[in-house]
């Protein structure tokens, strides 16, 4: 299906972080006075924002577009306010204990899940980018890359289980450790979401 060039903006910034609307002119194959024609529109509904950021040196400021929390609305959240009042009614009702079998569980039924589905990957390089593709089919907008230092770099663009992440950090160590028995290999977090960040991104090495 066609998305419209709203989608494509909303998407482009999404995954790629705030953008001159010169770029993003470039990126839909449009000018910048038609990206910016559309930004404008977008705007007044709310989705976008621009914001002015100083350049290096005597250079002019440039306005750089960013979602708003509207903008990142339009991504899925995963029944957000219906998973936040589960977990709050599961802790206030069972304990915290409760809450941590279930964090447990939900661990070993995803390990099991990634490991079939890595199974045939031959190498660190083809497991990542399994990895990538699986959580892209979960909706976290995911991608990666190898690094000039033979590290490999997985970005997660959103996070379709924020409301229970930030209800329970537990499900992001739970997911962290999930990746390095997936992976085999060492994973450290290097971006977060819940710590103000556009994106989660990790930094993967061989073991």
């Amino acid at each position: 299906m066609r998305q419209s060039p709203a989608n494509r903006i909303l998407i482009l910034i999404k995954t790629e972080g705030p953008q001159l609307a010169a770029a993003i002119g470039d990126a839909l194959g449009i000018s910048g006075e038609a990206a910016r024609q559309q930004l404008a529109r977008m705007a007044e509904e709310g989705l976008v924002e621009p914001v002015t950021v100083a350049a290096a040196g005597r250079g002019r400021p440039r306005q750089l577009w960013h979602l708003t929390a509207a903008g990142n609305r339009r991504f899925p959240d995963g029944h957000a306010e219906l998973t936040a009042n589960l977990l709050a009614t599961l802790t206030e009702q069972l304990g915290a204990a409760a809450l941590d079998t279930v964090i447990s569980a939900r661990e070993a039924e995803t390990l099991k899940r990634y490991r079939k589905e890595l199974e045939t990957a031959g190498d660190l390089a083809a497991r990542v980018e399994g990895l990538a593709a699986i959580r892209t089919r979960e909706g976290y907008m995911a991608d990666s890359w190898r690094e000039a230092d033979g590290s490999f770099t997985l970005v997660e663009n959103h996070c379709p289980i924020c409301a229970a992440a930030t209800a329970c950090a537990g499900f992001c160590r739970s997911e962290l450790e999930t990746f390095r028995a997936a992976l085999g290999a060492e994973v450290e977090r290097s971006e977060h979401i819940l710590a103000g960040a556009r994106r989660c991104a990790y930094r993967i090495t061989p073991r």
